[in-house]
């Protein structure tokens, strides 16, 4: 079993466990990092189905060396978990620290699905524009129509007096009259 210390907040170190392939992040030392119960937290964790689904127990190896069960969820899971804390909850040292983490996801959250709503939106105008200008082609093409049958018929007529010259002078015929 691998395993990884990626921050440290508020004097804990937070790491990953690999297990099996999977990137682990055990919850207790973030809840004691945050001054939070990490039973409750657990017990929270059981009442969603989507993170209960996920969250697995492992033995990493604590910062005192010896190894510990712990209650773990998968790295990307843990972000959305984050969430779920409550500032009025943590440590008053932490409070600010989850304050901003979870408007910051209140961002992210905004700028991903109203970006999917902005681009639609941006294609929805590309698509105009571009019906727009097929319209025009189509308006273009229909007035050229016009202009071409006009040109076809006086090609038609020149035609008929080249045929008539070129018989007159394949075919002479005498004239009384110069």
């Amino acid at each position: 079993m691998k395993q990884q210390s990626i921050t440290r907040i508020n004097g804990v170190d937070i790491v990953t466990v690999e297990e099996n392939g999977a990137i682990l992040v055990p919850i207790k030392p973030i809840c004691t990092a945050l001054g939070i119960n990490a039973k409750a937290q657990r017990d929270k964790i059981h009442q969603d189905e989507t993170l209960e689904s996920v969250g697995v127990l492992s033995t990493p190896t604590g910062a005192d060396g010896k190894q510990y069960e712990m209650f773990c969820l998968p790295l990307k899971y843990i972000f959305g978990w984050l969430f779920t804390i409550q500032p009025d909850r943590v440590a008053p040292d932490a409070r600010e620290a989850v304050i901003n983490y979870r408007r910051e996801c209140y961002d992210v959250l905004y700028d991903y699905f109203s970006g999917g709503a902005r681009r639609q939106q941006e294609m929805n105008l590309m698509e105009q524009e571009l019906l727009g200008r097929k319209e025009s082609l189509f308006c273009e093409i229909k007035d050229h129509k016009g202009a071409i049958g006009a040109c076809n018929k006086a090609i038609d007529k020149i035609d008929i007096q080249l045929r008539q010259l070129q018989s007159e002078r394949l075919n002479p015929q005498p004239s009384l009259f110069n």
